[in-house]
């Protein structure tokens, strides 16, 4: 029967995609009796783990919104889930290398986007948990199928240069705010009724820049 392991080797952003995708260069072997894998129908589920690195002071005033004062994280700081994903992965023999694709996206309503955006450097700690069906030939031959088990996984650093120069390359100088819709309708009212050429303005006008660097300096 397998014994699949795991392993991230590492990542990059997928050039000249649609949307921002990255690709986890995923190791799959199967030893130490490498018995013939005709295919795999994995289910992954990428976690971020934010206990496992430090922080900066900036880092820390960034993350207010999603765990609130440093005082708190001992009950507050828990893995967030980045997503659930699924991939088809062709038959081998030892071991495979291939691409895990990870959709990204720049909604700051999701609490990933929330999360790298935070981050100036270092690393995002990530843990992927493998389950799904392996098919594959026993010693006589015949075609058998049984179940991942449910303890493999497999940790790996993801840069935040690579996900924020990602963002940078498909949103160069801008960023997304999902709104409501009635709430755009009085954003958008209030744009058309002051004459204001743009959003960018609007904000300006409602939020002036020397308001947030009175709140910082408070």
């Amino acid at each position: 029967m397998p014994d699949l392991k795991f392993q991230i080797e590492g990542a990059e952003a997928v050039p000249h995609s649609a949307l921002p995708l990255i690709a986890l260069k995923l190791r799959i072997s199967n030893y130490p009796v490498p018995e013939q894998i005709h295919t795999l129908s994995l289910r992954c589920q990428v976690q971020i783990e934010p206990a496992r690195r430090r922080y900066a002071p900036e880092e820390q005033e960034q993350l207010l919104d999603l765990f609130g004062s440093p005082d708190r994280w001992g009950k507050t700081v828990h893995p967030l889930l980045w997503m659930n994903t699924s991939l088809s992965v062709p038959g081998f023999s030892g071991s495979t290398l291939i691409d895990l694709h990870l959709p990204c996206t720049f909604d700051f309503n999701v609490a990933a986007t929330k999360y790298f955006h935070a981050l100036g450097v270092g690393e995002v700690p990530l843990n992927v948990l493998f389950s799904g069906t392996v098919f594959y030939s026993d010693e006589n031959g015949f075609l058998q199928a049984t179940q991942i088990p449910w303890d493999r996984e497999a940790n790996y650093r993801l840069p935040v240069q690579a996900w924020k120069r990602m963002m940078d390359a498909h949103y160069p100088n801008s960023a997304w705010l999902s709104l409501r819709r009635d709430a755009f309708e009085r954003l958008y009212r209030y744009k058309v009724h002051h004459g204001i050429p743009t959003f960018e303005s609007v904000v300006e006008k409602l939020i002036p820049e020397e308001h947030l660097l009175g709140e910082a300096k408070a």
